[in-house]
């Protein structure tokens, strides 16, 4: 079996409003089509995937991907996409509308098992409200919605079936599957979702960004990090070097501070902490300002398609005293990560006398780190 993605991206979308076709336009962090492209792209099933294009578009997506040339009517589009797909030896095709970027993997894996048994298979609700006929915003009269579905894509084929069914179709078609119902073939119902939305109206694009960052991926990490005074003059504090009439005692620069964020961003992402990526035993970072650990960690994180949504930091220490620094170091850490300051919080508190940092033995940090994904 090879099975390939057919999405269809040649229409104009003029009721969505906006000034480019929907298809292009921002949503959730993304263009509408990457998001579609994205439902597919990591399904190990998937061979093929081939975007139909209007004319002026066809630069808008990378040369890596295949495209064809779409028509004047939808139909006319699907046929140009099978004639691109059809001499890689496709046996299965899923076709797709690119304004439906919310296709949840359950309705995209049913139709893939329907084209086990039946030639073509598609998803559908059925309809629950009461349906009416109008005529000049007068309510003529109920009408059954017994027996009576919405349909939604992606819709599956055996290729060469809908292939033929398309050459051979006269006239328009609202969708496949009344192409292929009109060459004959059985269609299998399988259950659509209510999340599956075809962007059709400006109201949409509000609807689909909620579904679509109701999906994010939230991580929260903490770090905790301790160092010892030892001679000095000075201490660094989350980026800032704060006079002091002793010196912290550590591998590194001892930022105790900046090492409790970093930990908590790698902890964030499961990725251990510093000691893991910066190992004490290697005298490479013996005296290491340790902007260079925090750099790292915010990279794996946006290596891995996270945004730092937030950091909170707690210096635990009797002296220095860190009021009179908060904004500075704020600012530091901020410029470090790449986000705005304000979603940087640096603050400080006593032990009361007690413990190590009350006898004024070291400096202890807490830090807590909020990831989104992106």
């Amino acid at each position: 079996m090879s099975l390939s993605v057919l999405i269809v991206a040649a229409g104009r979308g003029t009721r969505a409003g906006g000034e480019i076709p929907k298809q292009w336009q921002p949503l959730a962090g993304k263009r509408v089509i990457d998001h579609t492209l994205a439902l597919f792209q990591s399904l190990p099933e998937v061979a093929h995937i081939c975007v139909v294009l209007h004319p002026e578009d066809m630069t808008l997506l990378p040369a890596t991907i295949l495209k064809a040339e779409g028509g004047a009517t939808r139909d006319a589009s699907v046929r140009a996409g099978l004639d691109a797909l059809a001499p890689l030896g496709i046996t299965r095709v899923l076709i797709h509308d690119a304004a439906r970027p919310c296709t949840p993997p359950a309705v995209i894996q049913s139709v893939i098992r329907a084209l086990d048994t039946h030639p073509a298979a598609a998803p559908a609700l059925p309809v629950t409200d009461a349906l009416w006929r109008v005529a000049d915003n007068a309510v003529l009269g109920p009408e059954s919605r017994d027996g009576i579905y919405r349909a939604q894509t992606p819709q599956g084929f055996h290729f060469a079936a809908i292939r033929d069914a398309h050459a051979s179709h006269m006239g328009s078609a609202a969708d496949d599957v009344e192409v292929a119902r009109a060459a004959g073939l059985d269609v299998a119902l399988v259950t659509g979702h209510e999340d599956n939305l075809k962007i059709t109206l400006p109201a949409d694009f509000a609807r689909a960004e909620r579904i679509l960052r109701g999906s994010m991926d939230i991580r929260l990490g903490n770090g905790y990090d301790v160092h010892r005074f030892c001679e000095g003059d000075h201490v660094w504090l989350c980026g800032v070097k704060v006079p002091h009439g002793r010196g912290l005692d550590g591998h590194s620069d001892a930022d105790v501070g900046m090492h409790a964020i970093t930990d908590a961003i790698y902890g964030a992402l499961a990725e251990g902490d510093i000691g893991r990526h910066f190992p004490p035993s290697d005298p490479q970072w013996k005296g290491a300002a340790s902007h260079i650990f925090l750099r790292h960690a915010a990279g794996v994180a946006q290596a891995r398609g996270f945004k730092i949504s937030n950091i909170d930091c707690t210096l635990v220490c009797e002296r220095p005293k860190i009021g009179p620094h908060a904004i500075a170091m704020q600012a530091a850490l901020a410029d470090i990560l790449g986000i705005d300051a304000s979603r940087v919080s640096v603050k400080a508190t006593t032990s009361e006398r007690l413990g190590f940092t009350g006898r004024e033995e070291g400096i202890a940090a807490i830090a807590t780190a909020t990831l989104v994904s992106e």
